[in-house]
């Protein structure tokens, strides 16, 4: 019987036990933790790591992190797409996965974003600004994301992420070479110091075209933005279509003297 058949009793009776399985899987996985190294530790591993797997692959680095890490790490996903944690599912089933609910996203995010979440094999962590939309408008003023883009992201991604990411070891990104040019040198393993971990770009050799491939492929949820010409997708307020042959990024931030929100830089 294909999904499309199925009786809605059944489907819930599907939904249910997927959701149980995410369940189990955390409450089997807390008492197997590691204690988190020093930062000393995971740089000293992150300064290793990025030299020996220069030369290595998506699946190569991804193994590593699984046998290094383990359940101590965390992927970041944007929700244009779900590639990359279903990558790192391969090796990290029920890998945390971090989503910024900014406030500002637009509808079809937080659709792929919970679209995912009832499918995948993946425990979405929602991580939350500590000021609400309102609270921000009513400190700073409404449309601060117009006149202080650096602030608005510092506070609704940069800081939360920060905040969030201190409980894990590394943390996987999407971030791919052919980006843009501030992305072009990316290499697959870093120490990342401003937020205290080891932070790893699986993806950084793949193209936007290996991207939609991979998803084609292999049937993961892609946001109907991507489709529609948003292949760079941030909050609704920040983001605008891109025209044929332009950057991918040009359409984060148009007409600002702003490239990226600060969580890579």
């Amino acid at each position: 019987m294909t999904e499309m058949a199925l009786t809605l009793a059944e489907r819930r009776a599907q939904q249910l036990a997927h959701d149980s399985e995410r369940t189990a899987h955390l409450a089997s996985r807390e008492g197997l933790l590691a204690p988190r190294r020093s930062n000393d530790e995971l740089r000293t591993i992150a300064e290793s790591a990025t030299t020996r797997l220069a030369g290595s692959d998506t699946a190569g680095v991804l193994a590593w992190v699984a046998e290094e890490f383990g359940y101590r790490t965390a992927v970041a996903c944007s929700m244009a797409d779900a590639v990359l944690p279903a990558v790192v599912a391969e090796h990290l089933p029920w890998v945390d996965t971090l989503f910024l609910e900014t406030g500002y996203h637009f509808a079809e995010t937080i659709g792929t974003r919970d679209a995912v979440e009832a499918s995948m094999q993946l425990s979405i962590v929602d991580v939350k600004p500590r000021r609400s939309v309102a609270e921000q408008d009513a400190e700073f003023g409404e449309r601060l994301y117009e006149r202080d883009p650096a602030l608005c992201c510092d506070m609704r991604k940069v800081q939360p992420l920060h905040d969030t990411l201190q409980g894990y070891e590394v943390w996987i990104t999407g971030v791919r070479r052919d980006e843009g040019p501030t992305r072009a040198d990316t290499p697959f393993v870093s120490w990342d110091d401003k937020n205290g971990l080891v932070k790893v770009n699986p993806l950084a050799a793949w193209t936007f075209d290996d991207l939609l491939a991979y998803a084609d492929d292999n049937g993961v949820i892609v946001n109907p933005l991507v489709n529609d010409g948003y292949p760079s997708i941030g909050c609704a307020t920040c983001t605008r279509r891109v025209a044929p042959g332009e950057d991918p990024r040009a359409g984060r931030w148009a007409g600002l003297d702003k490239t990226e929100c600060g969580l890579h830089t």
